[in-house]
């Protein structure tokens, strides 16, 4: 039986969103796109046509027509996937896209799976798969500084230092094999003096490129910032003050939030995702002890907690203990002083939270139900997350595969040094540098095997 090679099926997929609009587009690819396509359009040849030009008319099955449309025409290898492709802007019609889809699958063509079109651009060198990776990405962007990100990973910065890194190692390694090969005349190719510089050098710029993640996943994900307290504190006031609706239900009973309510805001470019949860306290109802269970998950798992306490209330003891508790758990933590509007002497209840042990920085003072200060609330989480050090940068990793390749490539040079400090055989050296180049090859995709590549492009909606 002959195997089919499914990388020259012509594919076809919505690219855009399913359900009834004004306009949808269906992608095609493939060496006979435009040959198949063309057997279908009344309108002009599109055989005949230059690429990147587009052309009116309409697509028919035999005589009946199924829609008006414009047909867009890729020549390869100028198209995103470097092959035919053509792309058709019909009515969104359910029923349209439908009748159309059948109709090419009837003249051949399959449908694409998921992230198809961009796999096959990466397979045929439109671009790494780093750059690949960052498609989905710029997709999902839903923040200023997630789209910058992606799109400067897309349009190849991260990959260009990656490839110098690439480039100044295997420069090295060829050296160190060319010592094998003359392994009885005792030469060395290979500096050993150079090298540790090299790898000094290479260390320094990998160590900030890892750093650099904690903040590449913020941008990406967002920050679960948790808002805690005591019940009536304020806290779903507060949440709706900064969502600026009525996203929880407000009561002057205590605990009325009795499940965790989530929602995201975007400030100065970072996606925060703040969930109001349930007062902390003792209780003996079965519902709401399930509540206050849940806070102490969400505490546990947040980037960022805000404690809400009621500053005309007698707070000394409850702050007290919730300082012990936050430090225990290594999380960054946010004291807000909430009501202010109360409040006779402000200046007095900070100090009062001072003597307690609380840096200035860790206090903010606001009142939710009358939205005040909540500027200063905002200015507190972007200096909590600390984005200033690198919001200038051109590199930031965002992808936990590419975290964990600079991981291993990171170990692999700590060998590579130990290697040349101990005298190590320059077999036993290449071997080290070989597998720096191997896990920094993982990254852009020099390095790679099937299953790889079906995990990362599984997660692509179908149409890209």
């Amino acid at each position: 039986m002959k195997k089919l090679d499914f990388a020259q099926d012509d594919i076809i997929a919505l690219a855009t969103p399913a359900g009834v609009g004004a306009i949808a587009i269906l992608r095609l690819s493939g060496q006979h796109c435009i040959q198949i396509v063309n057997q279908v359009f009344k309108g002009k040849n599109l055989e005949k046509q230059a690429s990147h030009t587009i052309h009116f008319g309409t697509i028919c099955d035999n005589d009946l027509v199924l829609d008006e449309v414009l047909v867009s025409v890729f020549v390869a290898p100028n198209s995103f996937t470097k092959e035919n492709s053509v792309e058709i802007s019909c009515h969104a019609s359910p029923y349209i896209i439908q009748q159309i889809t059948q109709l090419f699958i009837k003249k051949g063509v399959r449908l694409a799976k998921a992230g198809e079109f961009t796999k096959r651009a990466f397979l045929n060198g439109r671009f790494d798969l780093a750059q690949a990776e960052a498609v989905a990405d710029l997709i999902a962007a839903d923040s200023e500084l997630a789209h910058r990100t992606a799109l400067n990973q897309m349009r190849g910065g991260f990959s260009l230092k990656i490839k110098h890194l690439r480039e100044k190692l295997i420069h090295f390694a060829s050296m160190i094999e060319l010592e094998l090969d003359f392994g009885e005349e005792d030469v060395e190719f290979a500096d050993r003096k150079l090298l540790t510089s090299l790898v000094n050098e290479l260390q320094s710029i990998i160590k900030h490129l890892i750093q650099s993640f904690a903040v590449g996943n913020v941008i990406k994900n967002g920050v679960p910032t948790v808002i805690a307290g005591k019940p009536n504190a304020g806290k779903s006031t507060l949440l709706n003050a900064l969502l600026n609706e009525e996203k929880a239900i407000v009561s002057e009973i205590a605990g009325t939030t009795r499940d965790v309510i989530e929602d995201e805001l975007v400030i100065e470019g970072i996606t925060f995702r703040f969930i109001d949860t349930a007062g902390l306290r003792q209780t003996n109802d079965p519902i709401e002890k399930i509540g206050v269970q849940r806070t102490e998950q969400k505490m546990k798992q947040a980037s960022i907690i805000l404690y809400l306490f009621d500053v005309n209330d007698n707070f000394t003891e409850e702050l007290s203990k919730i300082k012990i508790d936050l430090d225990a758990q290594n999380i960054p933590f946010l004291m807000i002083g909430n009501k202010v509007d109360m409040l006779e002497n402000q200046e007095l209840i900070k100090n009062k939270i001072l003597d307690l042990d609380f840096s200035e920085n860790q206090i903010v003072f606001i009142s939710a139900e009358k939205k005040l200060y909540l500027e200063n609330l905002q200015n507190a989480l972007l200096r909590m997350v600390n984005l200033d050090s690198f919001k200038n940068e051109n590199t930031i990793v965002t992808n936990i595969r590419h975290y964990e390749s600079l991981l291993h490539t990171q170990e692999s040079l700590f060998d590579v040094l130990n290697g040349i400090s101990s005298g190590i055989t320059g077999d036993l050296l290449a071997l080290d540098i070989r597998n720096a180049l191997y896990h920094l090859g993982e990254i852009t995709g020099e390095i790679t095997n099937d299953d790889l590549l079906a995990n990362i492009f599984s997660k692509f909606c179908i149409g890209k």
